[in-house]
């Protein structure tokens, strides 16, 4: 099980990589995460947004699980996170419980979306994860959920036993810092071009979709701030803005899948509706990237 004291460094959102008939492809997915635990990331998250949670069937979700499972070897101590939330109280709590028997170590859990329950909605919502006993992590997205979080009910979540830290991702620097600074468990950075100003912020590290790319140049804008080399740490993540700005110069996950094809780490860059490819007017710019940056 993840503890709030291990929450902390780079941790990736894998894509779910599919063939060209549209079928997951758990050949492509173990060679992703085999990569990425290779370049040092401190957590893996898997059926999150990046990972196009909103299309994965149920019996995909376990079997996407079990194979993340499967693939960290257990030497290294890389966490498993699973996104198991949804609108629907009860099926989270199912979800999340299922995470947990299938060897999770914890579960990144979003504010319940577009029905916009009441802040004492959401309060109960979480309070009812309990009962999965499996590690939540919080996930405060507005712009996608539709609901603000007041800050006196992140406060009254993040007491919760079974709540272990924050993903803050309302691109709310002076926010982030107020919850940095008022709460004693890990606020971690969800908005990746504010990465290295959230760590300046207080945050703990960050979740980041972009570090499915270039994860150990990440890895090194986390470990050379945590050891006081602030100007390097700010030096590379400046190299990686090229990078990030990119893969959101369209609906995540289409350029990072676009590029992961192009770098050869998956076969295919398909997506499944109502998301779509990249467009060419991206794919030009991407290739400009490409061609500027030989990165892994």
């Amino acid at each position: 099980m993840l503890t709030q004291d291990h929450l902390r460094g780079v941790m990736v959102p894998i894509v779910t990589p599919f063939d060209r008939s549209g079928n997951v492809d758990f050949d492509s997915f173990k060679k992703l995460i085999a990569r990425l635990v290779s370049k040092g990331i401190h957590g893996l998250i898997v059926n999150g947004t990046t990972g196009e949670s909103p299309v994965i069937e149920s019996r995909e979700l376990e079997d996407l699980i079990l194979t993340a499972r499967q693939a960290i070897p257990a030497t290294l101590g890389v966490p498993l996170i699973v996104g198991t939330g949804s609108n629907n109280t009860s099926a989270t709590v199912k979800r999340t419980a299922q995470a947990k028997s299938l060897g999770a170590d914890a579960a990144l859990v979003v504010t319940p979306y577009y029905n916009r329950p009441s802040q004492q909605g959401i309060i109960q919502h979480f309070q009812a994860l309990a009962e999965a006993e499996l590690p939540v992590i919080l996930y405060d997205i507005p712009y996608r959920t539709g609901v603000q979080l007041e800050l006196e009910t992140i406060k009254a979540i993040m007491r919760m036993d079974h709540v272990i830290g924050l993903k803050e991702s309302t691109g709310n620097l002076k926010r982030l810092a107020a919850l940095a600074r008022c709460m004693t468990k890990p606020v971690l950075c969800g908005e990746d071009e504010l990465f290295f100003a959230s760590l300046c912020c207080g945050a703990a590290g960050g979740i980041l979709a972009s570090a499915n790319l270039d994860s150990d140049q990440f890895v090194q804008v986390y470990e050379q701030y945590q050891t006081d080399n602030i100007n390097e740490s700010r030096r590379i993540f400046d190299q990686l803005l090229p990078l990030i700005q990119f893969l959101f110069s369209e609906p995540n996950p289409a350029p990072l899948k676009w590029l992961l094809a192009q770098r050869g780490h998956i076969r295919s860059d398909r997506l499944r509706l109502p998301m779509t490819a990249i467009s060419s007017a991206a794919s030009k710019k991407g290739t400009r990237l490409i061609q500027g940056h030989a990165g892994t």
